[in-house]
């Protein structure tokens, strides 16, 4: 099978395409045969640094999330799920390729009305945005401050927040990405990439973080007394270490949730629920084939992407039908 291989981490040209053995499902598994594959932050991290939450040596195939159709079973999986239309997490490698074997039970049918290209795009960051916005819980009225509101996540909790009645503020980098949030509904916008563009702001009541350092930091001197400040990403390449004495003094509560693996697929089954019903819409900015892989880590690194950047795997008619 085609897949991308990384075999020494460093700049996104050292991710490149190549052969490699098909996987055979073992016991607990089934074959999935790949139509999308995802690209998150961290997996370009961790292609330039080897630091992460992966734990996979070199060589390696990257990639935490896939969608496509379920091909073959391993022992002890139920054959009905021959055929049927899924996303999944590799378990953080695996992904850039044409075929992935995962653990059955960690399946999500993608629901009818989705394309699996959106499923895919809310398989991580799905599950991100509805842990945050469930974390700070922010009320109708409420001034809700979103980091990178133009980015994979950023794009939910935009509509998230708006679902709950706040007023919301987006944050980006950016004329193309603040025009993309105010599509979504943001009431005010602000580019970050501005000296002083703190300054322009009324104070808000939540802040979602995702970018961390200086911006994290400015974004917290916004907070009013009573506000809620949840910590979730380091796109910045640091947290915002905000000591938590002087979040007190200023009565304000830092969050930064560690949810259960229950927990985990409750939120990702919530994101699929609400896109298949229609209130939720992932925000997909890019499609490479698989070949481009490299090109994808360099937008997503560069900040020149919106929304979610995927890879095309496999796209047949057997992957975009619905059930």
């Amino acid at each position: 099978m085609r897949a991308v291989w990384l075999k020494e981490f460093g700049g996104p040209e050292v991710l490149a395409e190549g052969e490699a053995p098909t996987p055979v499902p073992g016991p607990g598994q089934v074959l999935v045969e790949v139509a999308y594959a995802g690209i998150t932050f961290v997996e370009t991290q961790f292609r330039a640094t080897g630091r992460g939450p992966f734990s996979a040596g070199l060589p390696m195939i990257p990639g935490n999330g896939v969608a496509g159709v379920v091909t073959a079973a391993g022992p002890g999986v139920d054959r009905a799920l021959l055929g049927r239309r899924v996303v999944t997490s590799t378990g953080g490698s695996g992904g850039y390729a044409e075929y992935a074997a995962v653990p059955a039970d960690g399946l999500y049918e993608v629901p009818a009305e989705l394309a699996p290209d959106e499923a895919l795009a809310l398989l991580a960051d799905g599950r991100t945005a509805v842990l945050q916005i469930g974390a700070a819980a922010p009320r109708p009225g409420e001034r809700v401050l979103v980091e990178a509101a133009a980015g994979g996540v950023g794009t939910l909790l935009v509509q998230l927040a708006l679902a709950a009645g706040a007023t919301v503020v987006a944050a980006a980098g950016g004329e193309d990405k603040l025009r993309l949030a105010r599509g979504l509904g943001a009431h005010e916008t602000v580019d970050y990439r501005r000296p002083g563009w703190s300054e322009q702001l009324e104070g808000v009541d939540v802040v979602l973080d995702g970018v961390g350092g200086e911006i994290a930091r400015a974004a917290f001197a916004l907070l009013r007394p009573g506000g809620r400040m949840v910590s979730f990403g380091l796109a910045s390449g640091e947290w915002s270490s905000i000591p938590d004495a002087e979040a007190a003094a200023r009565q304000v509560t830092l969050l930064r949730p560690q949810p259960t693996p229950v927990q985990l697929r409750q939120a990702t089954a919530h994101a699929l629920a609400e896109a298949a019903a229609g209130r939720l819409r992932p925000v997909i900015g890019r499609r490479l084939p698989l070949a481009r892989a490299a090109e994808a880590h360099a937008a997503i690194g560069s900040r020149a992407t919106i929304g979610k950047t995927l890879l095309e795997v496999r796209v047949g008619p057997a992957a975009v039908a619905g059930n």
